[in-house]
């Protein structure tokens, strides 16, 4: 099921994050649990040609590739999709210009201004009806802009108004430090939960989805049940980190 479909439903999704640009690795991430894969260009180890190279193995696992961009490469964003991916993450997006910019790379006219290049993604995908493609791509590729400043906070409602801007993701380490005036870095910034809290209101008013880092893994219930249904943790060193010590912890107690 595409991803755009799962959060149509309203169904919890879960994304495990890259920051390692090896498709081996990306193989044996997609052959977790986890519901899609991320890969993560801004603070990760992505490239252009990783992302290339690691959209496919998770791809052929079934697992929707989700991209995150560095700040302002919206370039990137239409080669992530040429690439497979179905949704984009754009971080910084603090303002209407900045999300009119990202939305016109990531949708075909009339909509926004993405150019046509369906090779690879055709020979991944398997759809080799470019007409279809091209009336559907529009509603299966999904924009995620990332509210993690105060002024991307105040700019909330122009955002949201943006045609082709199809859902928010926040960024709680970065608007802890936003919102503490670079004092500290605190996702869990009590101060801060009545504006995510808003920020989740107004985006699931406007048809929005909302989607968000995930530091403390019990909190998404109650996140969901606030209209978040995108969790983004990890990346690969936390995993390897946390299975290491739950598994040499089960061989050290059997040893007494």
């Amino acid at each position: 099921m595409l991803l755009a479909e799962r959060l149509a439903a309203d169904e919890a999704v879960f994304a495990g994050w890259s920051a390692i640009p090896d498709p081996m690795t990306i193989e044996a991430l997609a052959g977790t649990a986890f519901d899609t894969v991320l890969l993560d260009m801004q603070h990760g180890g992505h490239s252009e040609e990783s992302i290339l190279r690691c959209l496919a193995p998770a791809i052929a696992a079934g697992k929707p590739g989700i991209v995150r961009i560095p700040v302002g490469r919206f370039d990137m964003a239409s080669r992530a999709l040429d690439y497979g991916a179905e949704a984009v993450i754009a971080p910084m997006i603090n303002s209407v210009e900045d999300a009119e910019a990202f939305a016109a790379s990531m949708k075909y006219p009339p909509m926004g201004e993405r150019s046509w290049g369906v090779s690879i993604v055709a020979a991944r995908d398997g759809q080799s009806d470019n007409l279809k493609r091209l009336k559907t791509a529009n509603a299966e590729t999904l924009s995620f802009a990332m509210i993690e400043t105060r002024r991307a906070y105040e700019a909330l409602d122009g955002i949201l108004a943006v045609e082709g801007i199809d859902a928010v993701f926040i960024g709680p380490s970065d608007l802890s430090i936003a919102w503490t005036n670079g004092a500290a870095v605190n996702p869990k910034l009590p101060d801060m939960s009545d504006a995510i809290a808003d920020i989740v209101r107004k985006a699931r008013a406007a048809g929005k989805h909302v989607g968000i880092y995930l530091v403390n893994m019990a909190d998404a219930g109650p996140l969901s049940e606030m209209g978040i249904k995108l969790f983004g943790f990890g990346a690969e060193a936390k995993f390897m980190s946390v299975g290491a010590d739950a598994l040499l912890g089960e061989a050290k107690a059997s040893l007494g």
